[in-house]
């Protein structure tokens, strides 16, 4: 018997478990899925601007991102993260990234920083292990 407030199924569904009724409606979608699309083109040439959105969506996606530019001096050693960070930093300060860019270059380049350490580190290990006789 159930307690009060507690669930049957506190797990949840299984993972990867569907729904019947979307389980339904891309069946539906599936058998009529041409004759939906031509009906869409249809609408769009005819000027229907939800139909006209619909289809440049599927043809010409949303970027998540634009290139950008902007100067970085190199970063090779970890000494040289503090200045790609100030450099970075001045960037989004003059308007030419946002805040969303910086975070997403400043990943990069923690990215790099930890590529650098490992490497500095395999070296070191590497000296470390010639030295033991």
């Amino acid at each position: 018997m159930f307690q009060k407030g507690q669930s049957g199924n506190p797990a949840g569904p299984a993972k990867g478990t569907r729904h019947k009724i979307t389980m339904l409606a891309e069946k539906l979608l599936e058998d009529d899925r041409d004759a939906i699309v031509r009906a869409v083109i249809a609408a769009a040439k005819g000027g229907d601007p939800t139909a006209m959105r619909l289809c440049v969506e599927r043809l010409v996606p949303l970027r998540k991102g634009r290139p950008v530019v902007f100067d970085l001096p190199p970063v090779k050693t970890a000494s040289d993260i503090a200045g790609a960070v100030g450099a970075l930093a001045t960037a989004m300060a003059a308007g030419e990234l946002t805040t969303d860019e910086a975070s997403a270059a400043a990943s990069v380049i923690e990215m790099h920083r930890r590529a650098i350490e490992t490497t500095e580190i395999e070296v070191r290990l590497q000296r470390l292990e010639e030295r033991q006789p």
